[in-house]
């Protein structure tokens, strides 16, 4: 980061996890912060949507998407509160915690649910599949497959909480 002592609080909501070198992102954090400052952040933990993103690992894996599939790995970074509570010690902070807190979310119904993980969770999968209706085909496989859970159409969230002072 280009700022160097420079804010008393860095606040982050549901982006570190798109980030895939934590601890070069806590360095750069520590270095922003002015000595005493405050980072306070929430992220998906590891098990972050495991129950959809199993499914839809598993249908990129499929023979008809497997081609557009091949060597690719979703780019998000689910860490663990272990891990995450030693990436912010080496970077040099203190006072620091780090924890996980499931927060399942039910959408009312099949055209929520889908309207959300079309946009939001399935971004980085539907670009390399061609064609608009094979990546709809893909979409509402996973809407169908959705639709069975307990309850239907819900997302298994688990956030990872992260709190932590510089020095």
């Amino acid at each position: 980061l280009p700022f160097v002592d420079a804010f008393d609080v860095v606040f982050s909501t549901a982006t570190f996890h798109w980030v895939l070198d934590h601890d070069r992102l806590f360095a750069n954090l520590s270095g922003a912060l002015r000595p005493g400052g405050r980072l306070h952040a929430q992220c998906g933990g590891r098990t972050n949507l495991a129950r959809f993103l199993e499914r839809a690992n598993e249908l990129a894996r499929q023979p008809e998407y497997a081609e557009e599939f091949s060597g690719w790995t979703r780019p998000s970074n689910f860490a663990t509160a272990d891990d995450t509570r030693a990436r912010l010690l080496h970077a040099g902070f203190v006072d620091v915690d780090a924890w996980q807190e499931h927060a399942p979310v039910t959408f009312a119904n099949a055209d929520a649910f889908r309207a959300f993980v079309k946009t939001v969770v399935l971004r980085p999968y539907l670009p390399r599949i061609a064609g608009e209706e094979r990546r709809a085909a893909f979409v509402d496989r996973l809407v169908g497959d959705a639709a069975h859970d307990d309850p239907p159409y819900t997302l298994d969230y688990c956030r990872l909480n992260m709190t932590a002072r510089r020095p």
